[in-house]
């Protein structure tokens, strides 16, 4: 039997597992930098090509601007419907009505007689989603009376509205007092109407009791004040002064 204090011997198979060498992978590897990589340089992360991500000096992933793949997700139909009396100027200024519609948003659109309306349509080249929405209310404004030059502003612009009321919403007037409530807005020649529009750049359409007006939202509350004004019998000589000071206002602002 050995002594206590004596050296103890390992075992034939630990020693033979001493001698086997590690594996590569759990040595402590040697971070090498070629010239290639600098410090600073973007490196493209491997394996990423699809989502094109790069990680900047700091270790941030960066990504690429979206790109835009904005478009319809379906077919999508719209109808407008075109009053009897608009049909003939329809026919007239078709030439200028649908070069607009095709062009510049894309749209199919076909003027049906039989039903009377214009067919709206998108298709695989139409980019803008609010495109049908745009066509829609360019041909309805020009179904209310507006002229075609100032109906493509809707087209355009984006903070241009259609208000609409009638006569008997701001007084309940009937037989010749209407009509003179009217004479009194129209003014002689038109004089009337067009200092309205002129002060408050918007477009004013009269359809017998009702009244379109066409512009920005400030603007058509300063006309829309002007024609209350006339229908509850105010003199257009104190109408035109209020304009005069709206006007004058209108142009400090801007």
């Amino acid at each position: 039997m050995p002594a206590p204090t004596a050296l103890r011997q390992q075992p034939e198979y630990a020693i033979a597992a001493a001698n086997v060498p590690l594996p590569i992978d759990d040595q402590d590897d040697e971070l090498l930098l070629d010239t290639a990589m600098e410090i600073g340089e973007v490196q493209p992360v491997v394996g990423a090509e699809d989502s094109e991500m790069f990680v900047d000096e700091e270790g941030k992933p960066r990504f690429p601007a979206q790109k835009n793949i904005n478009g319809p997700t379906k077919i999508e139909n719209r109808k407008v419907p075109i009053p009897p009396h608009r049909i003939s100027p329809l026919k007239a200024s078709w030439a200028k009505i649908y070069p607009p519609l095709v062009e510049h948003l894309k749209l199919q659109v076909r003027m049906n007689i039989k039903s009377k309306c214009v067919e709206l349509r998108t298709y695989k080249s139409t980019t803008d989603p609010g495109a049908l929405q745009k066509g829609e209310d360019f041909i309805k404004a020009f179904s209310l009376g507006f002229d075609v030059d100032d109906a493509i502003a809707l087209l355009r612009l984006d903070d241009l509205y259609i208000q609409t009321f009638e006569i008997k919403d701001v007084k309940t007037l009937q037989g010749d007092h209407q009509a003179r409530a009217i004479g009194r807005i129209a003014g002689k020649d038109g004089k009337t109407k067009f200092a309205i529009e002129n002060a408050t750049h918007t477009r004013v359409v009269l359809a017998d009791s009702k009244i379109h007006i066409l512009g920005g939202f400030k603007n058509i509350h300063i006309a829309q004040e002007a024609i209350v004004s006339l229908i509850l019998g105010k003199p257009p000589g104190k109408v035109y002064g209020q304009l005069r000071t709206v006007a004058s206002r209108m142009k400090e602002r801007f």
